[in-house]
């Protein structure tokens, strides 16, 4: 027998053995319930580890959209504390520094529950009432200046009258030169109002800063008012100067409650010489 037909022989044998093998295995797959069985746990496998690896593609690819969720949440979250910490430090800095000019003032923190700012008569209401301590004519005033003044009380609110009310006015002193004279909201701005009736011998520039006068029994002296603006004269007697409020109503939140602990005996010595 030649090589070729030996080789030939061979490659013909081998090409039956794998068309046996083939059909062996589907005859064995459709006819044995064990086979079927490996058959399925081994397509199931398959098809696991391709649906694992599409899950781990997508989580990647949702993994920054959720990280900007996240960020988002933080972000809100670090405004939230931030005011929480402004509420808390402007309670503070305005009762050490008044508590620094008198010891004759208590200072109550407090939150603006509602506030208007667009009529001729606008009021505020806060948060604290007679159970805080808090009583009637007390002052109001913020980190940046005077507010109004508490007109009545509830047991947990208290109602006042802001300095953005025509009816509301407040003593004012031009720091470092001792000119007094009457404050008054201009009746537009948020942060605009009058230094009324000034005497036309008393110079005010502008830039200088008016603060409380302390000749009352509401406010505490030297607490920020405002800053002078320019000059105009009255009747030829007196003359107005536009003032520049420190505090901007539209923006106010926090607040403090000021009350005069010597203000009964004050007011008991005034009652007794009118009486006179």
């Amino acid at each position: 027998m030649s090589t070729d037909s030996s080789a030939r022989n061979i490659l013909l044998s081998a090409a039956i053995f794998i068309a046996m093998e083939i059909a062996a295995l589907a005859i064995l797959s459709k006819s044995s319930s064990l086979a079927n069985i490996w058959i399925t746990r081994a397509s199931h496998r398959t098809m696991a580890a391709v649906w694992g690896g599409f899950e781990n593609v997508r989580n990647i690819f949702n993994l920054s959209e959720q990280n900007e969720v996240l960020l988002e949440q933080n972000i809100r979250l670090t405004e939230e504390l931030q005011k929480y910490k402004a509420a808390e430090e402007a309670a503070t800095e305005v009762s050490s520094s008044a508590e620094a000019k008198s010891s004759t003032f208590r200072y109550i923190p407090a939150t603006i529950v509602k506030i208007s700012t667009n009529t001729a008569h606008n009021h505020i209401i806060l948060n604290k009432g007679s159970e805080d301590g808090v009583k009637p004519d007390c002052g109001i005033i913020s980190a940046d200046g005077v507010i109004g003044i508490i007109k009545a009380v509830g047991r947990h609110y208290s109602y006042g009258l802001t300095l953005m009310n025509a009816n509301v006015s407040i003593g004012g002193r031009i720091k470092g030169k001792g000119y007094l004279a009457p404050v008054v909201w201009d009746g537009r701005s948020t942060n605009g109002a009058y230094m009324k009736d000034m005497p036309l011998h008393h110079v005010v520039a502008p830039g200088d800063t008016i603060v409380t006068s302390g000749f009352s029994t509401i406010f505490p002296p030297d607490v920020p008012v405002g800053v002078a603006g320019e000059s105009t004269m009255v009747d030829g007697s007196v003359y107005n100067i536009t003032v520049t409020l420190f505090q901007d109503f539209s923006r106010l939140k926090y607040v403090s409650i000021v009350e005069n602990l010597e203000k009964a005996e004050i007011q008991a010595l005034e009652a007794g010489e009118e009486d006179r």
